[in-house]
């Protein structure tokens, strides 16, 4: 299994004279105490919280607003939320990286005609603009586990709660949010998988912009960079295990805890 190959190269090095040794965790001590390391673990950690709240935020919205009698052409705003989730991962990437250049496409064009010197792909915001994309990305991925989870709530429930007077917001925030925890527990641990594995957004959008995404971005993208590129898969294993460690854990917490408050 690659879990297992994985944990048996994290505890040897690789060396030009005497070939393989076992090194135990040096590997594994060499990464804690790397800078680069917990500079793009704090990378990914702004990511999750701030971008992770806004998406669901906003899946949840979507959610509630397509369950509602109230909305218009309900199916067309479902399937245009959704298509982006179909779209692949590296295409997704790609159009972005097209939209947020500033010697071409959306942003040059903007800057052009409003005299303006927007730069999403500069040092200091550009990890607001990977947000932007992963939000934009799987935002209708959440909105349908929610609304799948909508979609079984008793419409006696509303029907009671409308004849003693409750308004649509009273009856979506005190019946219909509450009823979906589960729903939004699975989504929440979700995003904690997938912002901790944070690799193709960097990874591409760091040929045009250089200066702003180094080689140890994040702990997916230095991990690619230290095996493929630095030869040095020693490392690039035991940092994929550290990383699988704290998405494990994080996940179970958040199962765990949020399995209580279900219940």
């Amino acid at each position: 299994m690659p879990i297992i190959y994985a944990l048996y190269l994290s505890v040897f090095t690789d060396k030009l004279i005497g070939g393989r040794v076992f090194t135990g965790l040096s590997n594994y001590a060499a990464i804690l105490t790397n800078g680069l390391f917990w500079d793009g673990l704090w990378r990914v950690i702004r990511v999750f919280l701030i971008q992770v709240p806004i998406m669901l935020g906003l899946a949840l919205l979507a959610a509630l607003a397509i369950d509602s009698a109230r909305l218009v052409g309900r199916s067309a705003f479902r399937i245009l939320l959704f298509l982006p989730y179909a779209v692949p991962g590296v295409v997704a990437v790609l159009i972005w990286e097209f939209l947020y250049g500033n010697q071409f496409g959306l942003t040059a064009n903007i800057n052009a005609l409003f005299g303006l010197s927007l730069q999403p792909l500069a040092k200091n915001v550009i990890l607001w603009s990977i947000g932007n994309i992963m939000t934009w990305s799987f935002t209708g991925y959440n909105m349908l586990i929610l609304y799948s989870g909508l979609k079984t709530i008793p419409t006696e429930l509303y029907e009671a709660a409308r004849l003693d007077g409750a308004s649509e917001w009273q009856v979506a925030w005190h019946i219909k949010v509450p009823a979906i925890k589960g729903q939004l527990l699975i989504s929440f641990m979700f995003s904690i998988i997938g912002t901790f594995q944070l690799f193709s957004e960097p990874q591409l959008l760091q040929t045009p912009a250089p200066n702003a995404i180094s080689s140890s971005y994040t702990p997916n993208l230095w991990a690619y960079n230290l095996s493929l590129n630095g030869s040095q898969y020693n490392l690039a294993a035991a940092l994929a295990i550290i990383m699988g460690l704290i998405t494990g854990v994080l996940a179970f917490v958040t199962q765990n805890h949020g399995s209580k408050n279900i219940d």
